[in-house]
């Protein structure tokens, strides 16, 4: 069981009046950087956005706006709108059972919305949303996405049927969810899923896992109705050349895990190329539907590189000894498949990500929605530091570094937001939007790795240190400002706690 984050003694705020001085703002729209600005935040809203001089001249007081409750001397500082990742869970009871653990991680790197696929049972998923709605708690905003079947009154029904189905997605609809995370169900399952969602204005992800792609890919499920495609699972399989499904070994057994993340990379090349016809017209398709992909490049990034993830600079402050012994090499735990990882596999993935980022970079440059989610909790990806690896995996795709804080923030709103019709409420800082931002005193469009808890390493030209630069420095959600520093200390003081009462983890 999942242990509630606990009663919020942190954050101060939401003012009547607080003011943002000096920072140069990058809005989160694909606009370019413009300051020195000050921003107005009245309650949990955004009043305004100020310029108040030009950059390498003095700042012209007489252009500020007047008085504050509350000021944050941001002069030579970046603001940008909080980092929205929309595919996370929340821990789990083997591994970081205190939700307070990966809240603080989240907020800590600006994190100010999450999507849960889950965050945890709908039970606890939908009383912690409600509690952060509140900020009785120190957690970003949590949006609930649940699987199909979840809930206590669904505990011993199974469903077998599409009526069933709807049900279900009623029964879900008013326990509060706001979505539906899907797997590859047959095809009349999924279509009652995606209607009934539909006709209730709930949202719908899907992981279309490879015990079921063969029946329902990603271009099968988005001319259902789907909204997003996470991961990559059904991407490649519509775009087969000579085959239908994968053509896997013949001692493949996806029950090993190993066999299950090994072979699955391998389909890099059995599609139709870039700018094949299938290729293309897949493209056209999923931006006619304004389908969503939120691929998660960081969860699988270990496969093409094992040794960088396992000794990752963030390990040994930040992740828990139960964390740890999640990721090692086991035949049990989800996603820790490296029982005997070869240089052969690693190279299958960097093809794979060859191909995978032209498919993604291609449907932006097409105007194709893509959203940053990152899955952590698995494969040595922790939570936070694993949201700001997908960053950088996007620029690494092709995205402007501009393209990529719109993907983290102003799309991935627009991707929580258009199941209901509603217009965002966050995701780009603008007058009358929600006060949800972030401040790093280095520029992200620079170097992306500042916006890291451990920040980004130079070289001190003046006294020829090595220093670290970087590390957001408040994030705001709500009106309320967290010390961001602070927060991740305080995840250091759990780690250093769990390590007194179970001793020292052991690496291999």
């Amino acid at each position: 069981q999942m242990i509630p984050a606990p009663d919020r003694a942190e954050g101060d705020g939401p003012y009547d009046r607080l003011i943002i001085r000096g920072a140069t703002l990058i809005d989160g729209t694909g606009a370019p950087p413009i300051g020195p600005v000050d921003i107005v935040v009245e309650g949990n809203r955004i009043a305004d956005v100020v310029m108040v001089g030009y950059p390498g001249l003095e700042i012209k007081e007489d252009a500020r706006p007047g008085d504050a409750t509350h000021e944050i001397d941001a002069h030579g500082a970046y603001v940008m709108p909080g980092i929205i990742d929309t595919h996370t869970h929340t821990g789990g009871a083997t591994k970081a059972p205190e939700a307070e653990y990966t809240y603080k991680l989240w907020l800590g790197h600006g994190i100010t919305t999450i999507r849960g696929v889950p965050s945890g049972r709908m039970e606890f998923s939908l009383a912690e949303k409600d509690r952060s709605a509140s900020n009785a708690i120190t957690a970003p905003r949590i949006f609930s996405y649940h699987t199909m079947g979840s809930g206590k009154e669904y505990a011993e029904k199974p469903i077998l049927t599409p009526d069933d189905a709807r049900k279900w997605v009623r029964y879900a609809a008013r326990a509060g969810i706001d979505g539906l995370k899907l797997g590859s169900h047959r095809p009349a399952i999924m279509a009652a899923l995606l209607d009934e969602a539909s006709k209730l204005k709930l949202g719908s992800v899907a992981h279309l896992g490879q015990m079921g792609v063969a029946q329902m890919n990603a271009q099968d499920a988005a001319r259902l109705g789907l909204g997003t495609l996470t991961h990559y699972y059904g991407l490649f399989e519509a775009m087969y050349e000579n085959h239908d499904v994968q053509p896997w070994p013949v001692d493949m057994n996806y029950g090993n895990e190993q066999h299950r993340f090994g072979q699955v990379a391998r389909q890099w090349n059995l599609v139709a190329g870039r700018g094949s016809d299938k290729w293309n017209a897949l493209l056209d398709e999923f931006l006619e539907l304004d389908f969503t992909i939120n691929p998660t490049m960081t969860i699988y990034s270990a496969g093409r590189d094992v040794m960088r993830a396992r000794n990752a600079d963030w390990h040994e402050t930040y992740t828990l000894p139960t964390q740890w012994e999640f990721f090692k090499p086991s035949r049990e735990s989800h996603g820790a498949y490296w029982f005997y990882w070869t240089t052969e596999d690693e190279i299958a993935w960097r093809n794979f990500y060859h191909v995978w980022m032209q498919f993604l970079n291609d449907y932006k440059n097409r105007g194709g929605r893509v959203t940053v989610g990152s899955d952590s909790g698995f494969i040595y990806q922790l939570y936070g530091f694993g949201t700001i690896l997908e960053l950088e995996m996007l620029q690494e795709a092709g995205f402007h570094p501009l393209e990529v804080i719109r993907a983290a923030t102003m799309h991935g709103a627009e991707e929580l937001f258009k199941p209901s019709g509603k217009e965002i409420e966050f995701g780009v800082v603008r007058a009358g939007l929600l006060a949800d931002l972030l401040i790093v005193d280095e520029n992200p469009l620079e170097n992306l790795k500042v916006l890291y808890g451990t920040g980004a390493v130079k070289l001190d030209d003046a006294t020829r240190e090595v220093t670290r630069v970087g590390g957001v420095t408040h994030t705001i959600k709500d009106g309320i400002v967290y010390d961001a520093r602070k927060l991740l200390a305080d995840v250091a003081a759990m780690v250093e706690k769990q390590k007194a009462e179970l001793g020292e983890r052991k690496t291999y």
